[in-house]
């Protein structure tokens, strides 16, 4: 049971990071000169907690390869990909 918490937990952060890195990019005009525009994205506070999700999200996905089968626990990731088109949809009005 704890195993799939982890699990979920790993995804949602990892969704979570996905949608804190767009917010911190909506309206943003495309990225040229990166070399400049890189450390001013990088302290914006929505790309920041999105990083920090990421983060967490990995040391979650470090705590579920330990305790269980690859095989087993990578399918479940595909919920990610789900959550991200639903959370995409609603909040930032994405065509689908």
């Amino acid at each position: 049971m704890k195993t799939i918490l982890f699990i979920l937990t790993s995804v949602f952060l990892g969704v979570a990071g996905q949608m804190l890195l767009k917010m911190g990019l909506y309206k943003t005009p495309p990225m040229e000169g990166l070399s400049v525009k890189i450390l001013h994205l990088i302290f914006k506070p929505y790309i920041l907690l999105g990083f920090i999700s990421y983060g967490l999200s990995s040391i979650f996905w470090l705590l579920v390869l330990s305790r269980t089968e690859l095989s087993y626990a990578y399918p479940m990731v595909a919920l990610g990909y789900v959550f991200v088109f639903i959370f995409s949809w609603l909040y930032f009005k994405d065509q689908v």
